[in-house]
């Protein structure tokens, strides 16, 4: 289908995006957030307890902290260090797909689910703004794809590996994983009818190799919190974090009590158009097609079609929509089932020789990379210009590579897929070298550790009077700023407070007076705005922070 060298040229130039992205600053407020409580693990050589801010959290299980504390460990408290684990179960995640689409289709399919996942959008952000769903995805993926391996071949690897990877999706975030593994499985099971793979001694040795996987975290939350009922947790005592993990956690966030944060049915369907960008027209056609498809055939089995990935995606679309808690990312976790979907789609039209189709397909590619082309204009020469000849120099070479590509005459089908991949790389390689770095100069929390890095300003005596996030500020002084009172300043010597303009009057109206202050322009970094986008409108959606010294 594709050379192996260009399809090993295309995924090295992918990881140099994702390495290139490692260096970029914390994003507030969950990638620096979960970095300090990952931190403070380390600090305090506590793995057992996850506390937020001093606070304790029950929210989220303890895997992804204790592989970011482990690289901590291994590293430093380097954000790099913590965005190593992310990258390294992407690829894991990767080459879950490859093994899947291989699986369900053939070798070719497998190859290009794996640089479909690679380079859809959501899942290049999440090794940049790093959360529990690199690692969540990741192992979801791997759990699916060894499970249906074991309804297929019976193997007691595969069993023993699906319900190890279960555990650990598990313990990444909850029930979600455990939802979209068991309706995967049952999808398949449902259209293959092979249920006789279910009667089996090997089942329990899954369950067993999942308990075994998911103990250390059900340990951890029983020494939190089953062992400490006094604990309140959002003015609710006698917390159990076991019955929390298993059965309290969705019930929080479909009902409500985790807050609301949209009451759009369809924010996942119009979230998925940016979200799997450049491969979410090929992916419209797919599902279209396999839809049509099963239809026909009246959804009887039939050896040349799946309905895994179909099955569950349209399941999460159906029960995700009805919750009252969305998030953009929260889709990742079925973005590897888009994945092998979408090659097994491309992969037909090669071998079915559908001109007609791929022409149009090529045409949505050539239509997706001028929006990406246009985008990176506007960003490189309007909002964030460039000051560096040696950047534009290498946005030009890679511009070139790319109408090499679009100009060279070869089949339609590698044309397709080189394109959509070097749309990705483009407009990734521009947002981690240059858009990301420039954004997060507005982020006050780590201009601000700049500053008292190069003015070696004690970390020890700087505190906050409210009750404002200081995450980036916290990772990148290495250690979390403290709340005082405003009375209670006054028994302290020498005192420098991270304030906001409100407390800053609030300083003033106490008869507080200072002799230093340091000043930076701060804005939320994850909600962009046209007034931020435009550098003439710019300054009026900028907040201030300050740090001053008090004598």
């Amino acid at each position: 289908m594709i050379s192996n060298l260009r399809y090993w040229s295309l995924l090295v130039l992918i990881v140099l995006v994702y390495i290139a992205g490692m260096f970029v600053t914390l994003f507030e407020s969950d990638s620096a957030q979960f970095a300090v409580m990952a931190m403070r693990m380390v600090q305090e050589n506590d793995f057992l307890n996850l506390i937020k801010g001093g606070a304790q959290y029950l929210d989220k299980p303890h895997l992804h902290f204790w592989l970011a504390a482990f690289s901590f460990k291994l590293f430093g408290l380097v954000d790099w260090a913590y965005r190593i684990p992310a990258v390294l179960v992407t690829l894991l995640g990767a080459y879950s797909c490859y093994g899947l689409g291989k699986l369900l289709y053939n070798t070719n399919t497998g190859k290009l689910a794996a640089i479909i996942f690679m380079t859809a959008q959501t899942i290049i952000l999440s090794v940049i703004d790093v959360r529990t769903d690199a690692v969540l995805t990741a192992f979801t993926i791997l759990s699916i794809w060894q499970f249906a391996t074991y309804i297929e071949k019976r193997t007691l690897i595969s069993i023993v590996m699906g319900g190890l990877a279960a555990g650990l999706a598990f313990s990444s975030k909850g029930q979600i994983a455990l939802f979209v593994i068991g309706v995967a499985i049952i999808c398949h099971l449902s259209y293959t009818r092979k249920w006789e793979s279910v009667l089996s001694w090997k089942v329990l040795v899954g369950l067993a190799f999942f308990g075994i996987a998911s103990a250390p975290m059900l340990y951890a939350y029983y020494h939190q919190f089953d062992l400490h009922p006094e604990k309140v947790i959002r003015g609710t005592a006698n917390r159990s974090g076991i019955l929390f993990i298993f059965w309290e956690q969705s019930l929080e966030r479909t009902g409500g009590a985790m807050g609301e944060t949209s009451k759009d049915y369809f924010f996942f369907f119009h979230t998925f158009l940016w979200v799997f960008i450049p491969w979410t027209i090929p992916a419209l056609f797919a599902i279209g097609s396999r839809i049509r498809n099963l239809f026909k055939l009246k959804l009887s089995y039939n050896p040349k079609f799946e309905f895994l990935t179909l099955g569950t995606i349209v399941i999460f679309f159906a029960v995700a929509s009805f919750s009252q808690f969305k998030l953009p990312h929260y889709l990742n976790i079925v973005i590897p089932l888009f994945a092998v979907l979408t090659a097994s789609y491309i992969n037909d039209l090669i071998r079915f020789d559908k001109r007609k189709t791929l022409k149009i397909l090529l045409g949505s590619q050539y239509f997706v990379l001028s929006i990406v082309f246009t985008a990176i204009l506007f960003i490189c020469f309007y909002v964030f210009k460039f000051e560096s000849l040696l950047a534009s120099v290498l946005l030009m070479i890679l511009l070139m590579v790319i109408i090499y590509f679009c100009l060279k005459r070869e089949a339609r089908f590698l044309r397709i897929i080189t394109i959509s991949v070097y749309s990705s790389l483009l407009l990734n390689s521009v947002l981690n070298l240059h858009f990301y770095p420039k954004l997060l100069d507005y982020q006050a929390g780590s201009s601000m550790a700049k500053v008292v890095s190069e003015e070696k300003i004690p970390v020890d005596q700087i505190y906050r009077i409210s009750d404002f996030n200081t995450w980036a500020l916290d990772f990148y002084n290495r250690q979390p700023v403290k709340h005082i009172s405003i009375k209670a300043i006054e028994k302290k010597k020498e005192v420098w407070l991270y304030v906001n303009d409100k407390d800053l009057r609030r300083v003033q109206e106490a008869g507080l007076d200072w002799d230093q202050q340091f000043t930076e322009n701060d804005y939320h970094v994850s909600m962009l705005s046209k007034d931020f986008l435009n550098p003439s409108t710019r300054k009026r959606s900028l907040k201030k922070m300050y740090l001053i010294h008090l004598h």
